[in-house]
């Protein structure tokens, strides 16, 4: 009895140490295993030096150059329109007349004054003619003996007096004259014209309607001249130096996507908004066809400087970008590993950034894949998509 239990513990204990071989056996494959971590799939690019365009970011909106608001000068009821919204005119088209009767009158008037100080006019002539000749016969008598002094001084008072009268008589003219210009001005002022080549971007009054002076008044018509905009935005304080006028602005509309447009910086404000210690700028921008309209927000950046060799990176290549302290993170692959490095940033320009510091041209970064990646790790080289 005693033998066979013996020959059951030596099984028992056979058994017990092949189980535990095996899991050790097992265990070691897997730190094996763990040991060699498969390479991490990554697509990479070359840095190379490129040209840097440096610029100011900036936002604002575009409104014509040249626009008016058109009012009638005198009040006075519609009698005509001769244009409708959004048609093209031209400088002194006929827009609206106002009726102008009572000018009209006024002009007869004045006309009936001036021919009535003409014929006034004639009569102090004759009159004048006259009492010269009267004078000269009095001298001659006087030196005969056959006139006294007192007929002479008679005839000489009535002479001037006749001069005098016609000098009267062509100041009236003067004043009939003048009246009549005005009336007829007046009357021109019934006719309302278009003061600049544009569209008519709107028209509020229609035949029957009363105008008032323009001093109440609303305006009657809008003109505008899309092919001269003005593109106004702000620059920040520490952008402010920067600026010079003749610099140009390249921009987008959300409007028109995709198509890049561009003026030129015509005017700085000599001073600083005081309120946000902004800078106001103007860009002109010519806009022939009349592809944009006033009104639109634009995006761009104003154009200061150009800079060659400069290496720049996309930004998804870079990791922890902080903007204000201008530092980041990207992975460096030499011999096959990608190893974490630290670079300096500079200028954006659009999609890439500027690498002031910590990777040099030919050398070989991370594009994308990045994020899975640590320190040291295999990495698994795929070309980028782009080429960049």
């Amino acid at each position: 009895m005693l033998r066979k239990w013996g020959v059951f513990s030596l099984a028992v204990v056979l058994l017990a140490w092949i189980w535990g071989c095996g899991k050790s056996g097992e265990a070691k494959v897997k730190t094996g295993a763990a040991a060699v971590k498969p390479a991490v799939a990554v697509e990479v690019a070359q840095a190379a030096p490129q040209r840097l365009v440096e610029g100011i970011e900036v936002t604002g909106n575009l409104e014509p150059k040249f626009k008016a608001d058109v009012k009638t000068q005198i009040p006075g009821l519609i009698r005509q329109v001769y244009v409708t919204e959004w048609v093209r005119v031209r400088r002194g088209q006929p827009l609206v007349r106002i009726d102008v009767a009572e000018s009209e009158a006024l002009v007869k008037r004045s006309e009936a004054a001036i021919e009535s100080a003409r014929a006034g006019l004639a009569q102090a002539q004759v009159v004048a003619s006259r009492a010269e000749r009267e004078l000269a016969r009095a001298l001659k008598l006087k030196e005969s003996g056959l006139a006294t002094q007192q007929a002479v001084d008679d005839a000489r008072t009535e002479s001037d007096a006749a001069r005098a009268r016609i000098e009267a008589a062509r100041a009236q003219i003067r004043v009939a004259q003048e009246e009549m210009r005005q009336a007829r001005a007046r009357q021109a002022k019934g006719l309302v014209t278009a003061p600049l080549d544009g569209v008519v971007a709107q028209r509020s009054v229609n035949v029957g309607d009363l105008a008032s002076d323009a001093a109440a008044a609303s305006p009657i018509f809008k003109i505008v001249d899309n092919r001269l905009l003005n593109l106004t935005v702000t620059v920040s304080s520490a952008d402010s130096a920067r600026v010079k006028v003749g610099q140009p602005l390249e921009f987008t509309v959300d409007a028109l996507p995709g198509t890049t447009f561009s003026g030129r910086v015509m005017y700085v404000n000599p001073s600083l908004n005081q309120a946000d210690r902004s800078l106001q700028v103007i860009a002109e921008v010519r806009n022939v066809p009349e592809t944009l309209k006033g009104g639109l927000f634009a995006q761009g950046r104003i154009i200061t400087g150009e800079r060659r060799e400069v290496v720049q990176v996309p930004r998804q290549a870079l990791a922890g970008w902080d903007t204000m302290a201008k530092k980041a993170s990207l992975f460096v692959v030499e011999n096959g590993v990608g190893k974490s490095r630290s670079v300096a940033t500079g200028l954006v320009n659009g999609d890439l950034v500027e690498i002031a510091g910590g990777l040099k041209a030919g050398e070989t970064y991370v594009l994308r894949g990045g994020f899975n990646l640590k320190d040291g790790d295999r990495v698994a080289v795929a070309p980028a998509a782009g080429g960049k």
